[in-house]
Formats: C-alpha cells, structure tokens, sequence
C-alpha cells in the first residue's frame, strides 16, 4: 500500500525534538530497575525454577508443615503412618478398610521406606517417625506448587505465574492440608504435576506418557482421583489425531504397568492377589458404605463445602469463571464435573475436593496485562544501550495502562487521547474513537515519514490481525506477550502484545 508524501506527523510532538537533546540521566542502582533475566538467572536453575525460588518455596512448605500442629481427619494417620509403622515394625493396628481389603499399601510404603531407613540408621526416635514423613510430604507439595507456577509461565508469562503462585501459596485449605498424610494430599501433589505434562495449548513440556502415568499413580493411591480427569482425558482423546496410537502405545501400556505394580505390592503385604481399586470403588461408591460415615445433602458442596476450602478466593474465582476464555473453560469443566459428580454420593468431606483447588487459583488472576506490560517499559529504559532512539506507542483505549509515574523516566511515549469535548461541535470525535473507526488508515497518515515510526508499539490482541500490514511492512516483530484479562470485549483484548521494529544492522537492544 503506498503512503501519502507530505505533512508532518503528530507522533511525539514536543517530546520528538526533546529526545535529541543530550539529558544526563541517573544511573539507576536499585534491584528494581535490575533486568528480570538478570535477577531470575544469577542463582542457577532447578527443577526447571531460580533455585532462589525452589528454596523458598521449600523452606515455606517446611515452615508450613512445623506451624500446622492440629489434627484434621484420622485418615491422615490411620490410613498412612500407622499402616506404615504395622509394615516395618509388625505391631500396631490396622482398620477394617485393611483388613476388607479396601485400601492398598502403595500410598504407606512410600512412609514405610522411610521408617525402614530410620530403622536400619538407628534414628527410629519417635520424634523423627512423626516429622520425617510430614516433611517428606511438605517437599511433594512444594514441587507441585513449582509445577503449577511453571506451567502458568508458559501459558500466559511469569508475571501472571507470580500471581497464580501467591495465590497457590496464599490458599488456606492448601496451608491447612499440603503437609499433612492423607491420601487427598498426595492425590493432589500428582495431578498438579500431571498437570504440568498435559497437552495444553501454550504448553512446552506436554507428554502424554508422562502425564498419564502420573494420573493412573494418583488412581492407585486413591481410585477417586480418576474423577477429575475423566472430562481432561475425554478431551485429549478428543483432540488427538491418533486416537488409536493413543490408546494402544500410551495409556494402555502406562494402566498395565502401574496396576501390575499395584497388583504386586498388595499381593506381598496382603499375601493373595487383590485389586484394591474395585474393592474400594465398590463400598464407597457402588455400595455406599461411606454413608455410615455421616450423610449429607447434595447441594453442601456448592452451598458449604467448596465455599469454605475457597475461602478468601471465592469472589476472585467467581468473578475469573464469568471471564473465563475458551482455552480455560476445560479446567473449569473439571471443577464443576468433580463436584456434581461427589456431589451425588451422601457422605462428603472438605477434603475429597482438594485435587481440584488448583484448578481454581488459575482464575483467581484477571486484569493483569495492562500492569505487567509497564515491566518491559521499564527495562527499555534501564537496560537498552539504545535508549535514545527509543520510544513507545500505546494503541489502545485511553488510559488503559499507568504512564510516567511506571516508568520513571523521559521515554517518548504517546497513547490514544479522549479528552471531552470542549469546543461544542457536533461532530467531535476524541482521537482513540477516530483510530478505532480505522486502524490502519490511520496508522498510514500518522506515519508517512519513516523517520517518526516508534521503536515500540504496545496493542491489545485483537487488534493484530487488523493492522498486520502495517506490522510486517514496518518490520515490527512481536517481542512478548503479556496475559490481561480472562474475557475480551469490546476493544479490549485477553492479551497484551509488544512489538519491537527491527531494522537491518540497526537492531534495538532490550
């Protein structure tokens, strides 16, 4: 498309003859104003993290675990670290679940390996046979809390991670239960790892052996933990194009060797071939037997207990699922699939939907890109050698993101004015409504001259595709993305994106 010669363009008008004026700027000492990749990568990685935050996340679980002093259900000790001690041991008591065959010694043989090693050490005080297996279990949780922040950097980026993972971390019923014994603990563990492996959309570490081996590991600890993967499985399956291959050469292989190896351990402890997992499905779900536990009625997960394991959460997560975008709606189905479907057996708990309380944290961050963006702002400023040719145009709706007072600093920037009219015409019209009737008419007459093109654009993205031809013939290239808000409307786009002109021989450095 050719471009109109002539006129001047209003591009940073005032601010364009400032920047080739020499100004003496500060240098900036602050950690703040450090580059991110700096921050994040002097300490080494770890588990695929800055081994700074490995440590912390490790050392709050730790802490974690020593501050949480109360008893919660019996199962926490009864189903684990007594059957454990009765493994190693040979004294103790083991409940009727044990003896009906009900339960399998998977789950207890990871705790049970622990009192072999304290044995055989000579350190079997009862102190250690009481914290050892309650700081093993605190270090699962912590993985797990990297892998959820993991995945979440590589679906949206770190900042939206951040906020996933404070909120991860922030979770009452998570402090309350990640610590403990139980196989809901345990459950949960894999299925933020399994997580981590499934095929998502943005995802870089999908493998499906991975992930499903995880998934049936979570089915022999607990058959139940098979629930929130049903709508998770049937949608892989749905979108694989191999179903076959699927089937055969994955997850049928995985369900072999993970129900063999259950298969073995119960024969040695039970002595007699056994599958816990029909026993266990049969009395609790087919027979109901739970029951005799306590009943409840069938509202009390959405009317009590998925509420009360929200907590603080629950206006954030409510307001997330009315903005929900598509690629999201799966994990949503999850947690409305898990609670009607224990919704439908008469003996609840809090705990039993604790597996799907991270499905939760994703849509507890919403709103988020119009801020982060400011970051990358911030880092043209402080860490570009190229800082006086740099300048920034904000092509979207008025005020949609802070100005000077985030970025501190004298970078040309510009953004799409609607000031009210004040002149009394009729036909005013402010300038972001004149840009919207016609992006990229208007981004022709705004730049005829080359020379005025800003370095930087920033664009919500559904104004990509409108203005791509401006895009390519400029050769601007986009540079990072950044998550906003779970549902676009109007203007206003699910993410943010930067564009960056790269030129030839003339690179701009960020």
């Amino acid at each position: 498309m050719e471009r109109d010669g002539g006129g001047g363009s209003l591009f940073f008008r005032g601010l364009q003859n400032r920047s080739h004026e020499k100004m003496k700027l500060r240098t900036r000492k602050s950690t703040l104003y450090l580059s991110q990749q700096k921050r994040t990568g002097r300490g080494g990685d770890f588990l695929g993290e800055n081994i700074y935050l490995v440590l912390f996340t490790i050392a709050l679980r730790i802490c974690n675990c020593f501050l949480v002093q109360t008893s919660f259900v019996p199962d926490e000790y009864w189903q684990s670290l007594e059957v454990a001690h009765h493994m190693v041991f040979n004294y103790g008591y083991l409940t009727w679940e044990w003896t009906e065959r009900l339960r399998g010694y998977t789950y207890p043989l990871i705790f049970a390996s622990i009192y072999k090693i304290l044995h055989l050490l000579g350190k079997d005080s009862v102190q250690l046979l009481i914290w050892i297996p309650r700081l093993a279990q605190a270090l699962l949780s912590a993985i797990a809390d990297l892998r959820l922040y993991s995945l979440m950097k590589q679906l949206e980026n770190q900042q939206v991670a951040r906020w996933v993972f404070f909120c991860q971390l922030c979770s009452w019923f998570t402090w309350y239960c990640c610590t403990r014994t139980l196989t809901n603990t345990m459950e949960t563990v894999l299925t933020i790892i399994a997580l981590f492996y499934y095929p998502l959309e943005g995802s870089k570490f999908m493998n499906s052996v991975k992930y499903s081996s995880l998934v049936a590991l979570a089915f022999i600890i607990r058959p139940t933990a098979v629930i929130p993967w049903i709508p998770l499985l049937f949608r892989h399956f749905w979108q694989e194009q191999r179903k076959l291959d699927l089937i055969l050469h994955q997850f049928l292989p995985v369900g072999f060797v993970t129900l063999s190896f259950s298969l073995i351990i119960d024969r040695i402890f039970f002595g007699q071939w056994t599958l816990v997992q029909y026993n266990f499905l049969k009395f609790n779900v087919l027979q109901n037997v739970g029951s005799f536990y306590g009943s409840h009625p069938w509202h009390w997960y959405f009317s009590q207990g998925f509420p009360a394991v929200l907590g603080t959460h629950l206006p954030f997560f409510i307001h997330g699922c009315l903005l929900a975008p598509k690629r999201y709606r799966i994990f949503l189905v999850t947690v409305l699939w898990t609670l009607l479907v224990y919704s439908m057996l008469s003996h609840k708990e809090f705990r039993f939907i604790y597996p799907v309380l991270p499905f939760c944290m994703v849509f507890c961050v919403h709103q988020r890109g119009t801020l982060d963006v400011m970051t990358t702002i911030q880092e043209l400023c402080y860490n570009n050698t190229n800082i006086s040719s740099a300048s920034v145009l904000m092509m979207m709706p008025c005020h949609s993101t802070p100005y000077y007072s985030h970025v501190h600093h004298p970078l040309p920037m510009r953004f799409l004015q609607c000031p009210p009219d004040l002149t009394g015409k009729g036909d005013y019209l402010v300038e972001a409504d004149i840009f919207y009737l016609n992006p990229l008419k208007w981004l022709y007459r705004e730049f005829q001259n080359d020379s005025t093109l800003p370095t930087h654009l920033i664009i919500f993205s559904i104004l990509e595709e409108e203005i791509n031809p401006f895009l390519i013939s400029n050769k601007y290239e986009r540079t990072a993305i950044f998550f906003h808000t779970h549902f676009p409307e109007s203007r206003t786009g699910s993410h943010i994106y930067v564009y960056e002109r790269k030129l030839k021989g003339k690179l701009n450095q960020t």
